[in-house]
This record gives structure tokens, C-alpha cells and sequence, in this order.
């Protein structure tokens, strides 16, 4: 469906420029900015095809979403080689703007993507339906930031996996009344709304101090 395509391809890109980025703060030469890219942009997906069976996973099925990954990583990669200014300064503070919205189209892109998968290798338990589209939602940045030395952005910061879930809730209940395409727009729309109100009023889980 060309929708759902459609839909991966802006989540691949989002998720890969914020594992770019990540290596390219950290240090990191080419080839460690792409790993860090494809982790991040189908790190995911793995995980879930893992869960549901799918062997091979998707991405060494498809190479197309790899491929996504990589030219956005080496586009970074040559942007702030030639122009090493940008990474201080005013535009560094604008650029993690956009990439904290860049992070949570990509979180709500891959959590209605998990459950139309398992949707439609014909899963109908509730529990796994919501598991694989929060862990495709966040495998990847879990993975990247284990990868780059830090801890899971998941676990700090910003009511992370909460939008996952509720926008995986949101998209389980939409189907029942539009269909399906709709559904995961509306759910998807739900997670970036959730964590742009999160990033934006710091909305935070309880911790111990």
C-alpha cells in the first residue's frame, strides 16, 4: 500500500537523521554515522519482525529502506564536513529542534507501521499488537543510544514510549471506526503531538531525585 510506504520512508528518514546526527556530536567517522543511521531507522523493525516470525527480517527483504538510511547519513555526513560552523552556535540549537520533531514523526511513523505488520501476518492479540508497534517504535533509538555510549533516550526523557503507547491505543481503537489508512494517520499525528507538548512543556515521568 502506497500509504504505508509512504509512511516508512518519512520514518526512515526521520529516525536515520537523528542517528546520524548522534554520531556526528559523538565523534564518530563515516562509517560509524551509518551504522548509527540504519540502527536507529530499522533497528525497530527488526526487533519486530524478530517477535513475529518474519524471517528474513524486512530490511534485508527491502533494501530500499538501507539505502534511505545510508544517503541520509553521507548527506549529513557531507553537510557538516564542508561546513563544520553549523555544528556551533545558533544552528545547532535549531537543528536539535528539528530533530526532535524529525524523532517524533519517526516514532509515530514506526508505531502504526508494528501494528499493521502483525495485522496483517494476522495477529489479534491486543498485548502483541501494542508490543510491536511501541517496540518498532522505539527499538531503534534504544539500540543507538546503547551503541553511542549513552543512556536509552527512552527511559529519561520527555514521556517517550507513553506517546508510543497511547498513539499504538489510539490506532487499535480508530480502526474499529475508519479505516485503516486513516487510522494510523490520526494515531500518528496523536505520538508527534504528544512528545512535541512533552519536549516543549518538559513533561516528565516521576523519578527519584
Amino acid at each position: 500500500m502506497l500509504a504505508v510506504y509512504v509512511i516508512e520512508i518519512i520514518g526512515t528518514v526521520a529516525f536515520a537523521s537523528s542517528g546520524a546526527m548522534i554520531g556526528i556530536r559523538k565523534n564518530m567517522d563515516i562509517f560509524g554515522i551509518n551504522v548509527l543511521a540504519i540502527t536507529t531507522a530499522l533497528g525497530g523493525g527488526l526487533i519486530r519482525d524478530l517477535v513475529l516470525g518474519i524471517t528474513p527480517p524486512n530490511m534485508f527483504r527491502d533494501s530500499s529502506y538501507a539505502v534511505v538510511s545510508i544517503l541520509t547519513a553521507c548527506l549529513l555526513f557531507l553537510l557538516f564536513r564542508l561546513r563544520r560552523e553549523l555544528l556551533s552556535g545558533h544552528f545547532v540549537e535549531t537543528y536539535e529542534k528539528w530533530m526532535n520533531v524529525m524523532d517524533a514523526i519517526g516514532l509515530g511513523a514506526f508505531t502504526v507501521i508494528g501494528i499493521d505488520t502483525a495485522l496483517q501476518k494476522g495477529y489479534k492479540s491486543i498485548f502483541l499488537l501494542l508490543f510491536v508497534g511501541v517496540i518498532t517504535g522505539i527499538g531503534g533509538g534504544m539500540i543507538r543510544d546503547i551503541m553511542a555510549g549513552n543512556t536509552p533516550f527512552v527511559f529519561i526523557k520527555h514521556v517517550y514510549a507513553c506517546a508510543s503507547i497511547a498513539g499504538a491505543v489510539a490506532c487499535l481503537i480508530f480502526r474499529l471506526f475508519l479505516g485503516d489508512t486513516l487510522a494510523m494517520i490520526i494515531a500518528a499525528a496523536l505520538v508527534v503531538l504528544i512528545r512535541l507538548l512533552a519536549a516543549h512543556y518538559r513533561w516528565n515521568l516521576p523519578r527519584i531525585q
